[in-house]
Parts: C-alpha cells; sequence; structure tokens
C-alpha cells in the first residue's frame, strides 16, 4: 500500500493553490526557515520560525484492523442492499480482484467507477454487537489542519466514536461521539460543534448530525471539525490567525487537543435504516467505507519546513540546529541555550529560537536565571549545565530548587527567594522534603503543612504518640492507672492495652482453675447474697441446710 521512496511533504503548484484556498494568506505560510543578509559587519543568517505544508496524510500512514478477520471475502459472502432488502446480488470474495474489499481500498484515489471501499463482514452474529476499531498510526506526531472526513457506503453506524492518541497508541482519547441518539447510546447530551466556544473548545461532546438512516442516501461523510475549532479564535474565515496563534503558542492542552499519533474510529452499531433490526436478513447490515481523509503537516516544532519518508517513517528535515524526529532537542555542541520550540508570534515570521554553538558561552553569560555565572559542557551527556547555583537551587539552568526546599510560586525563576525552606519538623516529619507547595509527609499521627501538629487521639512528645487513655474519662478499665495518657497501669489480676483482660486468660486451666491463682473473682459471702437474691428468703432454710 505504500512505496518506500524518499518524498518530501513540500507541497507542488497544486497543493499551494489548495493550501491557499483552505487557509487565507494571513496564516502566514512559515515555508522559510533562514534567509540571507547583510549587516555592518558583514553577511549573515537571519533565522525565522517554519513549518512543512499541510498534505494529505493517509498516504504516510498505517492502517490496523480488530478484530484483524473482520474484512468480508473469507469465506465469500453475498450481501444485500440496506434499502432493498430483497437485493441480495452484491458478493464480497478475497480470492477475486474485483470481488474483493481491503482495508487499503478507504485510501484509494476517489471518483473511480464503480466506487471501491473496504467492507467488513456482516452481523452474522446478532445480537452480538458488531464492533470493529480502525487504527491509523503515523509513528509520528501530527499537528491537524482541516476537518477529519469518513465516506460512508450502505448507510453511517448509528453508533460510532473518534478517538486520539498521542502517545503512539498506548493510551486513547475520545475525540468525539457520534450516535442516532446520544442519550441512549452514550448517556450524552446531543450537542453540535455550534454549540462549542472558546471556553469549551476541549469538551468532548456526542452529535447526532453524522448518524442518520439510510433514508438519507446522500449523507455519506461523517466530519471531526477542525476548522470550526480553529474559527473561535479566528475568526469565521479564518483571518485572525494571529488571535489563534497566540492560543497555540501558549496554551498547551489546545496545541495538543489538535496533534495526534495516531487515530482510532471505532465502530460500535451499522446502519440498520429502522426501529428494530431484522434478523431474517442479517446480510443487510454491515460496515462499508470508501474514503479517509485526514490533512495535516508533520510537527517540527516550528524547526523544519520539510519532512520526508524514508522506511516508512516521516521524519522532520531539521533546521536551527535541531534534531530529532520533531526537532525537539538541540544538536551536539549547540546546547549553549535550553531547547525551545519556535513560536509563531509576531507574524508573519515568527521567533525561530534557535540552538546557539557552545563556543558562545564564553562570550555570553551563562542562562542560569541569575543563580550561577559559570557553565560546563559535559561531553559524556552533551549537554551544558551551569555550575555551583546559587540561591538553594539546582538543575541544568539552576530552574530547580534543593532537596528540602520548594518553588515560591509569587516569585520569578530569577528571584533570589525563588526557593523557600521547607521547614518540617524533624520530630513529626518522614523527613525534610516537601511537596511543590510546600506540606511536609508527615508520620502518623502528625498533621499541618509542616507536621508541627498531633491528630485527634493523639499527643506532642518530641513527635505525636498514640493518645491511649485519659484519666478524666476513665477510660483504664478494672482499676488500671493512665499513666502520661500513652498507657494503662494495670493491677496484677489485668492486663490488656485498657486492663481489660483478666490475666489468668493465658494461665493453664484458664479462669475457673484451681491452679489459675484467681479461682473465683467473687468471695464466698457474695455468691450466698447473689442467690439469696435470685431465689429469694423461701428458700434460704433448704440453702443453710445444704450449706
Amino acid at each position: 500500500m505504500r512505496f518506500p521512496l524518499l518524498l518530501t511533504l513540500q507541497a507542488s503548484w497544486l497543493t499551494v493553490c489548495q493550501a491557499t484556498q483552505h487557509y487565507p494568506t494571513t496564516w502566514g505560510h512559515y515555508d522559510l526557515c533562514k534567509s540571507h543578509g547583510y549587516t555592518d559587519e558583514g553577511p549573515t543568517w537571519y533565522y525565522m520560525a517554519c513549518q512543512p505544508e499541510a498534505a494529505d496524510m493517509t498516504k504516510y500512514l498505517k492502517v490496523f484492523l480488530d478484530p484483524p478477520n473482520i474484512t468480508c471475502g473469507d469465506p465469500p459472502e453475498t450481501y444485500c442492499t440496506l434499502e432493498n432488502p430483497y437485493m441480495c446480488n452484491n458478493e464480497c470474495d478475497t480470492a477475486t480482484e474485483e470481488l474483493a474489499h481491503p482495508p487499503e481500498l478507504m485510501f484509494d484515489f476517489e471518483g473511480r467507477n464503480p466506487t471501491t471501499f473496504w467492507q467488513s463482514t456482516s452481523w452474522k452474529k446478532y445480537p452480538k454487537p458488531l464492533a470493529v476499531n480502525i487504527t491509523l498510526s503515523w509513528n509520528k506526531t501530527i499537528e491537524l489542519t482541516d476537518d477529519i472526513v469518513i465516506t460512508f457506503e450502505s448507510g453511517r453506524p448509528e453508533q460510532m466514536v473518534l478517538e486520539k492518541s498521542l502517545d503512539y497508541g498506548r493510551s486513547w482519547q475520545p475525540y468525539q461521539f457520534y450516535a442516532t441518539d446520544c442519550l441512549d447510546a452514550f448517556t450524552m447530551e446531543p450537542k453540535t460543534v455550534k454549540d462549542i466556544t472558546q471556553h469549551t473548545l476541549l469538551d468532548i461532546i456526542c452529535t447526532e448530525e453524522y448518524s442518520r438512516g439510510y433514508v438519507w442516501k446522500n449523507d455519506k461523510t461523517v466530519r471531526f471539525e477542525i476548522k470550526d475549532r480553529f474559527a473561535l479564535f479566528a475568526g469565521p474565515k479564518l483571518h485572525n490567525m494571529a488571535s489563534l496563534y497566540g492560543q497555540l503558542d501558549t496554551t498547551k492542552n489546545l496545541r495538543d487537543f489538535f496533534t495526534i499519533t495516531d487515530l482510532r474510529i471505532r465502530l460500535l452499531r451499522p446502519a440498520t435504516g429502522a426501529t428494530m433490526v431484522d434478523e431474517n436478513n442479517l446480510s443487510r447490515y454491515f460496515y462499508a467505507i470508501s474514503d479517509i481523509k485526514v490533512h495535516g503537516r508533520c510537527k517540527c516544532n516550528l524547526h523544519a519546513n520539510s519532512c520526508i519518508y524514508d522506511k516508512e517513517r516521516l521524519t522532520c528535515e531539521c533546521e536551527h540546529n535541531t534534531t530529532g524526529p520533531d526537532c525537539g532537542r538541540c544538536k551536539r555542541n549547540y546546547q549553549a541555550r535550553a531547547w525551545s520550540a519556535g513560536s509563531y508570534l509576531p507574524i508573519p515570521k515568527g521567533t525561530s529560537n534557535i540552538c546557539d554553538h557552545i563556543s558562545l558561552l564564553f562570550l555570553q553569560d551563562c542562562e542560569c536565571f541569575s543563580h550561577s555565572n559559570r557553565c560546563s559542557y559535559l561531553e559524556v551527556l552533551n549537554t551544558v549545565i551551569c555550575v555551583s547555583c546559587k540561591h538553594n537551587t539546582r538543575g541544568q539552568h539552576c530552574q530547580l530548587c534543593k532537596l528540602g526546599y520548594y518553588r515560591n510560586a509569587s516569585a520569578e525563576l530569577d528571584d533570589e527567594n525563588v526557593c523557600i525552606d521547607c521547614n518540617c519538623n524533624p520530630f513529626g516529619s518522614d523527613t525534610d522534603r516537601c511537596n511543590g507547595t510546600g506540606y511536609c509527609k508527615c508520620k502518623e499521627g502528625a498533621t499541618g503543612a509542616k507536621c508541627h501538629e498531633c491528630l485527634p487521639g493523639y499527643l506532642w512528645d518530641n513527635g505525636c504518640k498514640s493518645r491511649v487513655c485519659d484519666n478524666e474519662l476513665l477510660r483504664c478499665q478494672n482499676g488500671g492507672v493512665c499513666v502520661n495518657n500513652i498507657r494503662c497501669q494495670c493491677p496484677p489480676a489485668f492486663t490488656g492495652l485498657l486492663c481489660e483482660k483478666p490475666r489468668c486468660e493465658n494461665e493453664p486451666g484458664g479462669c475457673g482453675g484451681s491452679d489459675s491463682g484467681q479461682a473465683s473473682l467473687r468471695p464466698p459471702g457474695l455468691i450466698l447474697l447473689s442467690l439469696l437474691s435470685v431465689l429469694g428468703p423461701v428458700f434460704l432454710v433448704e440453702i443453710c441446710w445444704i450449706l
């Protein structure tokens, strides 16, 4: 499906025309990373933020189906059309090229007659769900620039979820839910993209707009609207891109929202065209996709204007002395300043944030936020670090606090008071370190930001000791005496934390044995009085006679 050729994603004249049609000139193309110029000192280079042109990213993906054997044709099958259950002359056979419907046909050239498409097996196992996962993987971070469009044949699914991954498929987050009845399918109120605002742009919605039955035969597409979300910041015609770029530069969550490494289409229920499933003709129900459109560009952190496809892998051709698949770090010997992504602003050329050569360390102050004026290049790690950080700081650029200190949220990074002593109580805390808000990790019974107070039931005594007893509450039992609120001093015949257990329980024979030392806890006279109170004076003579 893919040709292992060296491809660049730089636009041809046709692509440029399409790009200018989709995006106004006020976007700024950011197609140049540097330009040659002259100063009083002689010729020089001027550096600018740059990025690859947007392109059809389906040329560079791999597709995976789950379950793997969900494609129709093995064994061969005959299908009926959804709108006419008696028209059952459609065949699918993987052994015959003209009758096969492999996944590659979701990405081939559109406009053929007859239409080519991928098709699943039919819903033969109804009422068990006909569930299919279609995963599109680029093995590269991609920035989306236009709507995701999926074209279905034989009806759009009645339930579907579009999901994204930012970590190469290790975890997934929903992009949007689709259903004929959102409340019934996903317990979500139905919404459309028109209900989204700047403040709710990152919200995940369920829409019923793209899940109608086959009555609407010409409505084949399902969309995830990227440009409508752009328009919330850039205006209806995307003329105010400076506003959008400002948000993308400063808001990581927004930038990540439009960035992917993988897409997953979860098909949960096929089109039925009615409220009830015809169990006598299940060959009417299946999924069929003729086209998937995903437009975007390689994410190169504004440090490259082209991306190559070699050995089935996309890689940025990095400029600005950067390197890596996404130009995400400085090249060797170019770590004079910390790596930083380029910036779209100011429009139209942005800011390059190039990586400087290591020799510049001797020509300018170290980037240590005024906590050190010396740097050192570590050959083994191929990096530059600040030496002898002051003001209780540490780290490559003295940007972190020493252990036992935490960041002062009200101070700038170059402030001498940027790091505050944790000041954890040595008796109440497990360590002298604290979290980012200054709270120490307390021992059992201790509480408070510095672990200098005790929880209820504990008393302070060079730390919090468990409060076992209290003479005022008389918690020690059987004559025990509370000592310093931490233990009960028991009489000889009793033991236990609160003197609640007769000591004889642990002796041979128990408390009733002759050698227990405590054969009876009541004197004989007390026993006689107890009997008298129970039996009454009527039997007193008999009792005395017996005794």
